[in-house]
């Protein structure tokens, strides 16, 4: 038997078996709220790097199944997995400097922006009598949205406890104005419009859920905590009304990465977000 082959057919010494393996650990790790801090950021960027490029150079190697097809949908299933691994590390690269995550937040400020300006040109497309439960819904966003990027890019500046506090705040705060215009634009019965609405508004739960994502990531537990208790509409109850496909796209766009990446790094971010209490 090639060699070769029999250390790709053993589950401890696979691909398979090696992103199994490292997925466990990740997974242990983030049960346990390890992570490696300022001093460790570098080294976690360079792990995942190296296990990246050793992963898909394994993959480029592994024994082809003699129908090909098969081999087409081995091959992507083994990269997905790759991504998936990519994407369960990289949280460990974040959150450890504040500075990072802030200039971050503030990269999707003229998103943000956009997707608010949208909200507001949506009314004039609506029916007559739609429109007003719109503008009702959303009028909160542009002084919200303000505050929001006034305070990302004060924190940028001066990364201290307080301004964190008060840019946990804001997006919080952003978050719930977010999730009841959400819940009521189910209320609208005209389903063209309705779609029009939800499209708009999605746009900006997309950018408000990624920024609580990055000020979560720099906060404690015990603020994580507070935060979620401030947030009264929870996701589970907005959560028909959301649009991961719309979500995955615009973060694939922003970060210029992988649509497939995207969509398991939305996935996570609300999983994450449900379980803190969100």
């Amino acid at each position: 038997m090639n060699p070769i082959s029999n250390i790709w057919n053993h589950p401890k010494t696979s691909a398979a078996g090696l992103l199994i393996g490292v997925i466990t650990i990740a997974s242990v790790f983030s049960q346990q709220g390890i992570t490696l801090g300022a001093a460790g950021s570098g080294t976690m960027v360079t792990l995942v790097s190296g296990l990246a490029t050793a992963l898909l150079g394994l993959l480029a190697r592994d024994p082809a199944p003699s129908n090909g097809n098969s081999a087409n949908s081995t091959n992507t299933t083994a990269k997905l997995g790759v991504w998936a691994l990519i994407a369960l590390l990289l949280p460990f690269t974040a959150g450890c400097s504040g500075t990072s995550v802030a200039q971050n937040i503030v990269n999707w400020t003229p998103t943000l922006q956009s997707a608010v300006a949208t909200v507001d040109s949506t009314a004039t497309l609506l029916d007559p009598l739609d429109a007003p439960i719109f503008t009702a819904a959303t009028v909160g966003f542009d002084a919200a949205s303000n505050v929001l990027v006034a305070q990302a890019k004060a924190y940028l500046v001066n990364p201290t406890a307080p301004l964190l506090q008060q840019l946990q705040t804001a997006v919080v705060a952003f978050q719930q104005q977010v999730n009841a215009a959400l819940l009521r634009a189910a209320r609208i019965s005209n389903s063209a419009s309705q779609q029009q609405v939800l499209n708009a508004i999605n746009a900006v739960a997309t950018v408000v859920s990624a920024m609580l994502a990055l000020v979560s990531s720099i906060s404690s537990k015990t603020a994580v905590a507070r935060m979620a208790s401030q947030s009264t509409i929870k996701l589970a109850q907005v959560r028909p009304y959301m649009d991961e496909g719309k979500a995955a796209s615009m973060v694939a766009s922003h970060y210029g990465e992988p649509l497939k990446l995207a969509v398991m790094q939305v996935a996570q971010v609300e999983a994450s977000a449900a379980q803190a209490g969100f």
